[in-house]
């Protein structure tokens, strides 16, 4: 009896078949992309340029743009894993203009405007 018990652990421990999130209230993003919030604070022109390089940046790298639909975000990864996001209202035009790349076999980047492409060529292995 000890050892049908054990057994049903153990078959109950290594269950193969992952839990999905509920994706109906996020956006589910499963693709190689950077995801832009749909309509950002355009007002600031330091910003602006920062974030048009950055752009020009991940689409020369094969990257597309997708546009945020809902402020709770699921990345799904290559091997299952899921990372869910949700994003606060934007408080001045940096957030409001914020950038996340995603690479299905790694985990969702944040980009620092302030910092430039550095972070992101180390996210693509280019350094």
């Amino acid at each position: 009896m000890r050892y049908l018990f054990l057994t049903l652990v153990v078959l109950a421990a290594c269950n193969p078949v992952r839990e999905r999130t509920d994706t109906a209230n996020y956006d589910l993003i499963t693709e190689k992309c950077f995801v832009l919030r749909e309509h950002p604070d355009r007002s600031d022109s330091v910003v602006n340029v920062q974030r048009d390089s950055m752009v020009r940046f991940l689409e020369q790298h094969d990257y597309k743009a997708r546009y945020m639909e809902k402020d709770s975000l699921v990345f799904r990864r290559v091997n299952g894993q899921e990372v869910a996001i949700a994003l606060l209202p934007p408080k001045d035009a940096w957030e409001s203009n914020a950038i996340i790349i995603f690479d299905p076999v790694k985990s969702p980047l944040f980009v620092n405007l302030h910092r430039g492409t550095d972070q992101v060529k180390r996210y693509l292995g280019e350094h």
